[in-house]
């Protein structure tokens, strides 16, 4: 495995961070001289990122309890503290690792740091930082479902993690949903809530669904023999709605006990929302801050 690479994208002003899986864009927003340091500070943090998660590897692949484990690392401890509330369900801390890293990264961009903006964009599941009156708009999935594909974070919105799950991804999901995108106060629990939503939209032993274990796709996968969906095929709209109803319901349950903020969730041209999401049409002067997967 190559080690940590950083380098520059053709418009200058955003950082590409590689590490094996992880795939980040960090861009800070402020003063120049701070921007500087704080781009400094997210290279020196991801350097030990991925061998830190390495090493706990094993543990973070075992389902999640009511009560927290002791984690070494800082990232795992994000991922542990994601998914323990959320463990009445299978849920093991990998399903906050995205999320997590983000939180992490972005911690380290901002120490000590006056920035106005600044994210951690992980393959589409990011951590936001916003000062005092700012607001960021996200690109967001589930395009080509009548609705706009911009959401607008404000500051006072308390929402400083956004993250996407669903079949398609590049994760594996027990569900059908093309897209879950749930809005919540950190990266790693948009990303564990998320997961849990997607996969809540489904529709139990249905023909047109074909699945395979996980473990004949991934020998490693913390999900082991769980069927993982690999094609959905024609459903009827009502089938649909069933599908999406049951996936609704557990996001109303986590925004009720205040475990994410909003979510959106799309399939086959079918939509639900969750919360205060402000979809906004985009603006084609708006330069995108970034877009979400």
């Amino acid at each position: 495995m190559d080690g940590p690479q950083a380098h520059w994208l053709a418009d200058g002003r955003r950082l590409h961070l590689n590490h094996g899986p992880i795939d980040l864009i960090v861009e800070a927003f402020g003063d120049a001289v701070e921007r500087r340091a704080a781009y400094a500070q997210a290279v020196a943090r991801f350097q030990t990122i991925l061998i830190e998660l390495v090493e706990e590897l094993p543990e973070l692949r075992r389902p999640a309890s009511l009560r927290p484990r002791a984690f070494a690392g800082p990232t795992a401890r994000r991922m542990e503290a994601a998914v323990a509330p959320l463990a009445k369900s299978f849920i093991t801390p990998m399903a906050a690792v995205a999320g997590s890293v983000a939180d992490e990264i972005l911690s380290a961009t901002l120490a000590d740091r006056r920035l106005d903006r600044a994210y951690v964009n992980n393959g589409g599941d990011s951590a936001i930082h916003l000062g005092k009156g700012q607001t960021m708009t996200l690109a967001i999935a589930g395009t080509g479902h009548g609705l706009a594909d911009r959401i607008t974070i404000h500051a006072e919105d308390g929402v400083r993690g956004v993250a996407t799950s669903g079949w398609r991804g590049r994760s594996f999901s027990l569900g059908i949903a093309d897209a879950v995108t749930v809005l919540a106060r950190t990266g790693a629990e948009a990303d564990a809530a998320a997961t849990l939503v997607a996969n809540a939209v489904d529709l139990p032993g249905h023909p047109a669904i074909r699945r395979v274990p996980a473990r004949d796709l991934a020998p490693d996968s913390d999900l082991g023999d769980r069927l993982v969906t690999q094609g959905v095929g024609a459903l009827a709209p009502g089938e649909v709605a069933r599908a999406l109803d049951n996936g609704l319901a557990v996001a109303e349950d986590f925004r009720r006990r205040g475990l994410i903020t909003a979510s959106a969730l799309f399939l086959c041209g079918q939509t639900r929302i969750n919360g205060s999401v402000v979809l906004a049409a985009p603006n084609k002067h708006e330069r995108e801050e970034f877009a979400h997967a």
